[in-house]
């Protein structure tokens, strides 16, 4: 996207103020603008907004409202709510917000439209990079950040298999990283749970591989569900269940866009990135309940729930992932209800038994404001994956733990890899908020991304 920085000696500035310092802030404007902003009831409440007038009719300056510091909670995003409001032009920060690096992301983040069916003129506003502040990591964050929201967004008529397969293709040519895809029936013997998902869909399932960065630097391999569209196959989700099923591959969209990250900051890592793609569609050849499988691993799969199809395309990816010993395996999807039960849309939870790797994950979360949640890999619930006619079910029967199980059920594929973090997302925003907008969201990338400069950089 076209930079939203740019240095300029003319630019309005943007005053942050709260309820608690409004009073001191009023006393040092001019009196017409005090009066002004009197006039039009301004209050210094969060997302409280004025554009205070010189006498000729100019914006002299912008009021902003933000959270007092000693506010219960407070939305390091907040600033990412003026590109909507602002006319266009070059600002600044005249003073500090909560985060200045944070506000400058969320200024950049809230500049995204989704622009590829209708008319969304992308905001016409500029800001001063804050002193301290580098701008060029900021638009990489956002540039990625991005890339996952316009691919969530597609729907999936635009974006099945091919689609995706295209954009992680385009994506490795831009930064020179290798390409390779695994096709339809080609599956069947080596990926054979992604091929028993995919082949009721008249798009080719198919198995995405991307690798870039120097053999010898340690191994760190990223791990996406891309389910490009889930109907819950031939346990039927309802029509409200489907609606939004275009995002089920946010898991792929949200590593591509931290891939993104990783080869543009040219990390010390050898990359590599794992895409299962395919449609869970119904057809006379679906894959049926009770039907069972052997994994690329060995173990053989019963089908308790064709709708908990994510968990079965990421254990073949994971066991392909597992075999090169990575010295970090990480996986991201768009997984389960039950994580949406218990923390919202978000609030991912993260799965580890890494506690090094725990620590800096939630460590990096809280920075970056791209909040995540460690959950327990309980060993107790391991046994309620045992199947009377497999090795273990796919989706036991009752409805506990859901997150935990589908993380042990995974769990089960990494076995040699140094470390391995597992994350359910929702990878979607329900309502529109300062810095995100109604629809798909890059949701952990920007913790992990924070995670691997600190260890790679």
């Amino acid at each position: 996207m076209p930079s939203v920085f740019e240095t300029s000696p003319n630019a309005i500035p943007i005053t942050f103020v709260t309820k608690s310092s409004w009073d001191q802030v009023a006393e040092t404007l001019p009196p017409q603008q005090r009066q002004f902003a009197a006039a039009n009831g301004f209050v210094a409440k969060p997302g409280g907004y004025l554009a205070l007038p010189t006498p000729d009719g100019a914006i002299a300056q912008v009021l902003f409202g933000l959270e007092d510091n000693g506010a219960r909670s407070r939305d390091l995003f907040r600033p990412g709510a003026l590109p909507g409001l602002l006319p266009s032009g070059t600002y600044r920060f005249a003073n500090a917000p909560h985060d200045a690096r944070l506000a400058a992301l969320a200024f950049a983040l809230g500049c995204y439209r989704f622009a590829r069916y209708r008319k969304a003129d992308r905001p016409d506003v500029r800001l001063v990079p804050p002193d301290g502040v580098d701008a060029i990591e900021i638009e990489r964050i956002a540039d990625a950040a991005m890339l996952a929201r316009d691919l969530i967004n597609t729907p999936s008529n635009d974006m099945g298999p091919d689609e995706l397969a295209a954009a992680a293709q385009a994506l490795a040519a831009e930064f020179g990283a290798s390409f390779a895809c695994t096709i339809g029936e080609a599956l069947k013997t080596n990926f054979p749970l992604i091929h028993a998902v995919g082949m009721a869909s008249d798009r080719a399932p198919r198995l995405i591989d991307v690798g870039w960065g120097n053999p010898d630097h340690p191994r760190v391999t990223l791990v996406g569900k891309g389910v490009c569209f889930d109907t819950g196959g031939l346990d039927l989700k309802p029509s409200s269940g489907m609606l939004i099923m275009k995002k089920d591959m946010g898991g792929a969209a949200n590593v591509l866009a931290l891939a993104r990250m990783v080869m543009d900051a040219k990390l010390k890592v050898r990359l590599r990135v794992l895409i299962p793609a395919v449609e869970n569609a119904v057809s006379a050849n679906a894959f049926r309940p009770l039907d069972i499988f052997t994994s690329r691993k060995g173990i053989t799969v019963e089908i308790g729930n064709t709708d908990a199809e994510g968990r079965l395309v990421l254990a073949d990816a994971l066991a392909l992932a597992d075999e090169e010993k990575p010295d970090l395996l990480i996986d991201l999807g768009t997984l389960t209800g039950a994580a949406r039960v218990a923390l919202g849309p978000d609030l991912p939870p993260f799965y580890t038994n890494d506690e090094t790797l725990a620590a800096d994950v939630a460590r990096c979360a809280a920075k970056e404001n791209d909040p995540l949640w460690r959950m327990p890999l309980w060993p107790p619930y391991d046994a309620w994956l045992d199947s009377k006619t497999a090795t273990i079910t796919n989706a036991p029967s009752g409805g506990f733990a859901g997150s935990i199980i589908c993380a042990l059920f995974l769990q089960r594929f990494v076995e040699q890899a140094t470390s391995w973090l597992h994350v359910d997302i929702y990878g979607w925003t329900p309502s529109a908020k300062p810095a995100r907008p109604e629809g798909g969201e890059c949701q952990a990338a920007r913790a992990i991304y924070a995670l691997l400069s600190e260890r790679y950089a």
